[in-house]
């Protein structure tokens, strides 16, 4: 009789057949960035602030101590800063320039990432340029472009186009690549779906649009994995050097067949309403955080995310490290 409880029985043995890892480094914290002189905190994101660039110091450094994979950045401006074509996003002293400067001048060694969109500068909310109703999706590119050169020479390690505008890779890498950041790599946005999940994180960044919604850019959850596999094979081909799925929990299936199909490294998003989910389950006393957390993150690196994004970062490398 086989008896598959034999490799369970102890701690020790359960350690010894482990196939799946996780480590602080595999993990990246999203923070949010405003210019303001003190953090805000966001109240559908209980632990999460907009912080000032000062604030955001700080908890940058935290994050290199804990061991984090880095860090990715999302601008917060005033509404009466926004304008149609988003020109706090790729403006040389815009709140996310600023703070990439002030991270890498005061933690070199740290990877930091800058969000490539539009939406929280845009006065109507849209991640491109808006024509009468519609987002024009080739006027967008050369703006993303232009993000991207402006985020790379503030000092960023990545750029992470997330607008699902068609030709965003290829636009950015030809960009960088004639601003002299041919280093520079792109961590696509490649499968991201016009998801229910994104509320707490519109509340935080004030992204919400003013009219519509973004499914007219972003993926169908309904439209199967044919779609997911076009969206990476297109970002593959421009040039994109990670890849991503966003969200993550709902979408474990995509996150395998991408790490199957391409040779590159594929990361997911584990977004702000699986967080806030979470953070409510957890002080109603409902679940136990910690291991419902640990658990999910193990469950995406075994789907095959080489890193995952995720705003439990810090949380979840204070648990790691404590055992």
């Amino acid at each position: 009789m086989e008896r598959p409880r034999r490799l369970r029985r102890t701690p020790a043995i359960r350690r010894l057949v482990r196939e799946v890892s996780l480590e602080p480094r595999h993990l990246i914290q999203p923070l949010f960035v405003h210019l303001a002189p003190d953090p805000e905190p966001i109240p559908s994101m209980p632990g999460q602030h907009r912080h000032s660039l000062e604030s955001l110091e700080e908890i940058a450094g935290r994050a290199l101590a804990a061991g984090l994979g880095g860090v990715i950045l999302f601008g917060v401006l005033p509404q009466e800063q926004k304008d149609e074509l988003g020109g706090g996003a790729y403006h040389e002293e815009g709140v996310v320039q600023q703070a990439i400067r002030r991270l890498k001048a005061r933690y070199p060694e740290l990877l930091v990432i800058a969000d490539t969109c539009l939406c929280e500068y845009t006065a109507h909310g849209h991640c491109g340029v808006v024509v009468g109703d519609t987002v024009d999706n080739d006027a967008t590119l050369e703006l993303l472009a232009k993000t991207a050169v402006s985020q790379a020479e503030a000092g960023a390690d990545v750029v992470a186009p997330s607008a699902m505008m068609d030709g965003q890779v290829a636009a950015i890498r030809r960009a960088l690549d004639a601003a002299g950041h041919k280093e520079v790599p792109i961590l696509a946005y490649a499968v991201k779906f016009a998801s229910s999940f994104y509320g707490p994180f519109r509340d935080a960044a004030d992204s919400a649009p003013s009219f519509g919604d973004r499914s007219t850019y972003q993926m169908d959850p309904a439209a199967g994995s044919w779609d997911a596999l076009r969206e990476a094979a297109l970002d593959d081909a421009e040039g994109a050097d990670l890849l991503m799925v966003k969200p993550a929990l709902a979408y474990l299936d995509l996150v395998r067949l991408l790490k199957e199909r391409f040779a590159k490294p594929v990361g997911a998003y584990l977004v702000s309403g699986e967080y806030s989910m979470i953070k409510a389950a957890a002080q109603k006393g409902w679940i136990d955080e910690r291991r419902v957390v640990l658990e999910a993150l193990t469950g995406l690196r075994r789907a095959g995310a080489q890193f995952v994004l995720t705003y439990h970062a810090l949380e979840a490398a204070a648990w790691l490290t404590s055992g």
